[in-house]
């Protein structure tokens, strides 16, 4: 039975014969999409974990795509009737977008074990434990029976509108040369299976033969790292034309 943002007015907070609850079936999977507070932020959802296994995109509260202005949105949405619809309840309705999108993604939407959103922009939650990432969605049946506790949560991002699902990578740049920069790192992945725009890594000061860390959530899963692509600027005109170049970089799939 999956739960696709269970509604949060008249229902959280009351006993299990009055609300979806994972009692109700043998595996119940819940995606969370619109679960701040009905006041004052009119949230639709339900935030308590209610299921077998609970899925937050996002954090669960505010959707990417949903936060554009009004006449951009419903256009670039599925038409002026559905795309007035979605406006008025966007994050609320992303719960079934998003299922429906799992459906053609049997590999996508991988949730990432952990006590909050905030915990999960961090390390302590990656890559996925040693039972695997369950899949949010259509998918998310492989993994019943996997998880003992009684409540579980998930975490991961998703894209601002189809194809929704991301893959995530930890990537890790040492930077090489002789004097430091302001400026930014980005980096692109390749890959046997496709490849990714340019991620930024890091943006201020460039200290060579410092360590920088970040997350990207890539649109393409990649398969085999092939190649890495480095690239910094510094935004500005400076006359001793510094130099920087990447020492190592390290790519990291969350998956395996």
């Amino acid at each position: 039975l999956s739960g696709l943002d269970p509604a949060q007015p008249y229902f959280q907070g009351t006993p299990v014969e009055v609300r979806l609850d994972k009692s109700d079936a043998d595996f119940v999977d819940v995606i969370h999409t619109d679960s701040a507070p009905t006041i004052p932020y009119l949230g639709f959802g339900m935030h308590t974990a209610i299921g077998h296994l609970d899925f937050y995109p996002n954090g669960g509260k505010q959707m990417p795509g949903c936060g554009k202005n009004p006449v951009s949105q419903i256009v670039d949405l599925d038409g002026i009737w559905e795309g007035t619809r979605d406006f008025v309840a966007c994050n609320h309705l992303r719960s079934y977008k998003y299922y429906s999108d799992s459906i053609l993604y049997p590999d996508g939407f991988l949730g990432y074990t952990c006590a909050s959103y905030d915990a999960f922009e961090t390390d302590s939650c990656f890559p996925c434990a040693k039972e695997g990432c369950p899949n949010m969605g259509h998918y998310a049946d492989k993994f019943k029976g996997k998880f003992k506790n009684d409540f579980v949560k998930f975490y991961l991002n998703t894209g601002e509108n189809k194809d929704f699902p991301l893959w995530r990578y930890k990537v890790t740049v040492t930077l090489s040369g002789k004097s430091q920069v302001k400026g930014y790192v980005n980096v692109a992945l390749y890959g046997n299976d496709g490849n990714t725009r340019q991620h930024q890594i890091f943006k201020g000061t460039l200290q060579p033969d410092n360590t920088y860390t970040a997350f990207i959530d890539a649109e393409v899963k990649i398969g085999t790292v092939t190649k890495v692509k480095f690239l910094w600027n510094n935004n500005r005109i400076n006359p001793t034309l510094p130099k920087l170049g990447a020492a190592t970089i390290t790519v990291q799939s969350g998956e395996n």
